[in-house]
């Protein structure tokens, strides 16, 4: 095994505030990241800067670096999305045209799925949806969750598909396959990553065994569309994943990062800063958060 670490700087380069589909407030995300001992962050909401100048703010009153970044959701395939991270962005008319564009297919696919969980017996609480369209957030699965695990009425019809949380009504009705998904159109990886250059940025493949099984030859052709980095090191990926990956972008001239992922304290699996493991190996940041 080769062990390459030079004491990195303590970073953590995703994180989900209120903007998107996390539980606090951009400024408290970067509150916890400090409190955790985290030195260089990102807020990397699902296709929206809204909160990144709060989160900037917040960072500087903590002494941490930042990257003003976004997590863009792309086309992979017609069965699969794949996230794109895109750091350094600079917060321009164009880059908020661009994801203003990506969240309407957004928007159109949550209201699809919607349509299909209704037509699967479920009441959804619209609240929850109206809320969020109110205040102009973005709008996503984990929305749709919990608008139909809300509902008393759906418990017997939850029992029937085996669903008592979040993660198991995704996995029973929200991912590719499932009863209710609806896949996105637009982006595309292409696109993403164009977007994301046109602001300045580095572009990013997060958390690649999320996505892939075998993530290898997926890259190639990300790397052909131009990818920057890759999100080796990850809460959920193995140490032999990381080597792989690590290996991988070594090979090919890659940024390589890493994040815990950090959606709110009561996350079950992403409920924290700085947890995930470096496995012995160096990252390599260019020139994020420098």
């Amino acid at each position: 095994m080769i062990t390459e670490t030079n004491d990195p700087p303590a970073f953590d380069l995703q994180s989900h505030s209120t903007c998107s589909d996390g539980s606090l407030a951009p400024a408290a995300v970067v509150a916890r990241a400090a409190e955790a001992g985290v030195e260089v962050m990102a807020l990397t909401d699902h296709d929206t800067i809204d909160g990144v100048e709060e989160a900037a703010a917040a960072a500087r009153s903590h002494g941490l670096g930042f990257s003003p970044a976004a997590e863009l959701s792309a086309v992979h395939r017609p069965d699969a999305d794949v996230h794109v991270l895109g750091y350094e962005l600079r917060l321009d008319a164009g880059l908020r045209d661009a994801l203003e564009g990506f969240r309407a297919d957004r928007a159109r696919r949550v209201e699809a799925m919607a349509e299909r969980l209704r037509e699967l017996g479920l009441e959804l609480d619209d609240a929850v949806l109206r809320r969020r369209r109110a205040e102009g957030l973005p709008l996503g699965r984990p929305h749709l969750a919990d608008a139909v695990l809300g509902p008393a009425a759906n418990a017997a019809r939850l029992g029937e598909l085996g669903v008592h949380d979040r993660d198991s009504l995704f996995a029973a009705l929200l991912v590719p396959g499932a009863p209710a998904y609806v896949p996105r159109t637009t982006p595309t990886t292409a696109d993403a990553i164009a977007a994301i250059h046109a602001a300045g940025g580095v572009a990013v493949w997060a958390h690649p065994y999320w996505d892939e099984a075998e993530p290898l030859p997926v890259l190639e052709r990300f790397v052909a569309e131009g990818i920057d980095g890759v999100e080796c090191f990850y809460v959920t990926h193995t140490e032999a994943q990381v080597h792989t990956l690590h290996a991988a972008c070594r090979e090919r001239g890659l940024l390589i990062t890493g994040s815990t992922d950090f959606h709110g304290p009561e996350h079950g699996r992403f409920g924290v800063f700085r947890g995930f493991s470096l496995y012995g190996l160096a990252p390599d940041l260019g020139p994020i958060g420098a």
